[in-house]
């Protein structure tokens, strides 16, 4: 297979689609990321599930302080006009619809939108937690991930085998070898790496992929 790029190069991806002012929650882990990468004269103001809005970047080491975290439990810094809120209002502002991004990771997703990020594997978190409501609340859903799994099966799938965490909510894949949107219940390929074959790529994705008349390159630079 091609060389593929890194989280870190997913997360720089998904970053060049967030307008500036966006209200946006990123998921737990790799999803996080994004953050790092706001595009210059672009600021996102980020939205923590546990009672933050408007957080920065993971202050230096040695530097935390540990009243100050994220939905997963790091350390964060505030930037100015920062709000502090009580849970239930977090999961107000989630439902009500006023986050216009969530971005999240995935084990499957689905050609129709379906999302499966959760597990009840004996190494997986065992709840769904506060994902089910991000991508029923969120304005626009997107998914960042490696396109297969560590044994080489497509995380991109016709139908998802594991939980749900939504039905019909993704709306695009930043992939490691692949940006592809999901519109009419098929994946349509919107860029992908330029030294790899749409037959090579094909071959590692569960459902079949659209194929509009110009497909982009998926280019980013060294990041980490």
């Amino acid at each position: 297979m091609s060389t593929k790029l890194s989280n870190a190069q997913i997360a720089w991806r998904a970053a060049q689609d967030i307008a500036d002012g966006a209200y946006v929650n990123l998921g737990i882990g790799f999803p996080e990321m994004v953050a790092k990468f706001q595009p210059p004269g672009r600021q996102a103001i980020f939205h923590t599930e546990n009672g933050v809005l408007n957080f920065g970047e993971a202050p230096p080491s040695g530097e935390e302080d540990w009243d100050l975290i994220n939905a997963g439990k790091k350390a964060i810094t505030l930037k100015p006009g920062a709000a502090f809120f009580h849970h239930a209002d977090s999961f107000g502002m989630v439902r009500g619809g006023h986050l216009d991004v969530a971005i999240l990771g995935t084990y499957e997703v689905a050609e129709n939108g379906d999302l499966a990020n959760w597990s009840t594997g004996p190494k997986g978190v065992p709840a769904v937690g506060g994902a089910m409501d991000l991508v029923h609340g969120a304005k626009r859903v997107a998914v960042v991930t490696d396109h297969v799994t560590k044994d080489g099966k497509p995380k991109l799938v016709k139908r998802c085998t594991l939980p749900l965490t939504g039905v019909g909510c993704v709306t695009r894949v930043y992939s490691s070898l692949a940006v592809i949107d999901i519109e009419d219940g098929r994946f349509v390929l919107r860029e992908k790496l330029a030294s790899m074959r749409v037959e090579e790529l094909q071959a590692v994705t569960g459902a079949e992929l659209v194929l509009p008349d110009v497909i982009g390159d998926l280019v980013a630079p060294e990041v980490s």
